[in-house]
């Protein structure tokens, strides 16, 4: 056995100790002692427990790998959230003024991605155990919504019908304005039977929407998710924001960021999150990788009313990013990528010196690095508001407003 002291957090949200050694569930400042192996202790037993520590809210806290700050006081997680952006910005010589974080409340999460196999017995749905493909139930979750907890049933229903016996289902389910919008995926071929057994599990369950793997196997109602004015009915498995919370939260920033703008190119677009309520005020130009959110977005658009124009284009940014000649027609920009960044549109921006834009990030890493290369284009960074859509996990988003100075 040996004993060590936690000087730190790790982006994983383990605590670590000189060597260095890496102590889950543990927080700065702790003595711990265990067994150390290839760097782990992976079950430590806490000698002196830090004042921030807490009693875990859900009991599924021990075993689900869902949440791994449960265990830390909610005010440390949110310093330590905008600790993390802070020390990505200052690894690029990076300052910028904070504003307060916005944290989710519990059981906001509107979506996720549950885990489900069959039994003996039946099935099992859930989370995986951390650290492991053992899944684990969480009836009682307290991140998703109540809705989502309660689909469990359905969730295990759905691995009766369509997983092999030694198979997982991937099963996303989301709550939309008109009943749960299902996705699976892993699952066996949808054939005649399997498609009317779902059927009659959708009835049961109120399901708007049945997507397995790439088909769509039902739609008794469009699963619409509403974005500013517009209702939009998303592809199966599109991408949304965490929370109506967060998503809220963003949008704010957003729209403080490219206030006054008249026309406003929106990258990484999604199906409209941020182009469809700023249409409310001006002229978008909304660009995404997927034609099919590009589709969900105009239709969206087309049925609202009250909206200035949105124009769409399916583009990939990454290979194929707009050029300064593309981007002189506008006067702000809102770019949201994914992790990886976006390295050569943000470089294109910088080129092109559009007078504002507001950056959303899930990658403070990748973030700080875009950010780099806008500081050394002449841009100033206004605000920065680090945005907990994840709460009680290592997650960190933000959105930072960036305004041209040079002359």
């Amino acid at each position: 056995m040996e004993q060590v002291t936690i000087e730190r957090l790790g982006h994983q949200g383990d605590g670590i100790a000189p060597g260095p050694v890496f102590v889950p569930g543990t927080l700065p400042g702790e003595v711990v002692e265990g067994e150390i192996e290839k760097g782990v202790m992976a079950a430590p037993r806490i000698l002196t427990p830090s004042d921030q520590r807490v009693k875990a809210p859900c009991r599924h806290a021990k075993s689900c790998g869902g949440c791994q700050l449960q265990h830390a006081h909610d005010d440390f997680v949110a310093d330590w959230k905008v600790d993390v952006v802070r020390h990505a910005l200052s690894a690029h010589a990076l300052e910028a003024p904070f504003r307060p974080i916005a944290t989710s409340s519990p059981q906001s999460r509107r979506r996720a991605a549950f885990s489900a196999r069959r039994t003996k017995k039946g099935a099992l749905a859930g989370f995986h155990m951390k650290g492991s493909d053992v899944i684990v139930s969480v009836p009682d979750c307290l991140l998703v919504d109540p809705k989502l907890a309660a689909a469990l049933p359905l969730v295990e229903a759905l691995a009766v019908l369509g997983s092999s016996r030694k198979g997982e289902l991937s099963v996303l389910v989301t709550v939309s304005l008109k009943g749960l919008d299902v996705a699976v995926s892993g699952g066996k071929p949808l054939d005649a039977q399997l498609q009317s057994d779902l059927a009659d599990l959708a009835r049961e369950h109120n399901v708007a929407r049945v997507a397995w793997g790439d088909e769509v196997a039902l739609t008794r109602r469009p699963p619409v998710q509403r974005m500013g004015r517009a209702e939009v009915v998303p592809p199966p498995g599109a991408f949304l924001q965490a929370t109506p919370e967060g998503e809220a939260a963003l949008l704010a920033g957003v729209r403080e960021a490219v206030r006054g703008a008249r026309h406003v190119v929106d990258l990484f677009a999604g199906c409209g999150t941020f182009a469809l309520p700023l249409a409310e005020d001006m002229r978008v130009h909304a660009v995404e990788g997927d034609k099919g959110m590009t589709a969900a977005l105009d239709k969206g658009w087309r049925m609202a009313e009250g909206l200035k124009h949105v124009t769409h284009e399916a583009r990939d940014l990454f290979r194929n990013p707009l050029l300064p000649e593309d981007l002189e027609r506008f006067d702000a920009a809102v770019i949201d990528p994914p992790r990886a960044g976006a390295e050569a549109q943000v470089a294109e921006l910088a080129r092109a010196g559009i007078p504002r834009i507001a950056f959303v990030s899930c990658n403070p890493v990748t973030f700080a690095r875009d950010a780099a290369a806008l500081d050394a284009a002449g841009y100033v960074m206004d605000w920065l508001q680090v945005v907990d859509q994840f709460r009680w996990s290592t997650h960190v988003e933000l959105v930072a407003a960036f305004r041209l100075q040079r002359a």
